[in-house]
């Protein structure tokens, strides 16, 4: 059965996405712990991301950095990396800018309106 990410990226179910190529896809956590809090996926669907072969967890972690980088651009925050590995099972990276808005443990209640903004605020074209 497909995870979650899977119809995401299938266009199953709706999100709010900021990027993706043929390896990898980015989208707006729907909790998210920050202002611009981003979850980055492979395609490839797999648990745990060392079970990814190499070329795609190179493709993971480039488009990791690249994004990173746009948003600290765009945001003027740094961004953490979090790998947790035990919430879905389909590797994933959360991008979270360290800004006002984020408390450990704390996640924020955004309207479809500010995801929207923020979306529009860190969308990514290579």
């Amino acid at each position: 059965m497909p995870s979650i990410f899977t119809k995401i990226i299938q266009g199953e179910i709706p999100c709010y996405k900021i990027y993706e190529d043929d390896k990898t896809f980015a989208f707006l956590d729907i909790h998210p712990e920050s202002r611009g809090h981003v979850l980055v996926i492979p395609k490839l669907e797999v648990d745990k991301i060392y079970d990814l072969p190499d070329e795609d967890y190179q493709a993971l972690m480039a488009t990791v950095k690249t994004l990173s980088q746009h948003m600290e651009k765009s945001l003027g925050a740094r961004t953490l990396w979090k790998v947790v590995g035990t919430d879905v099972p389909h590797a994933h990276v959360h991008l979270m800018p360290l800004d006002e808005t984020w408390q450990y443990g704390r996640t924020l209640d955004l309207t479809p309106d500010e995801f929207e903004q923020i979306r529009t605020q860190l969308e990514y074209k290579s």
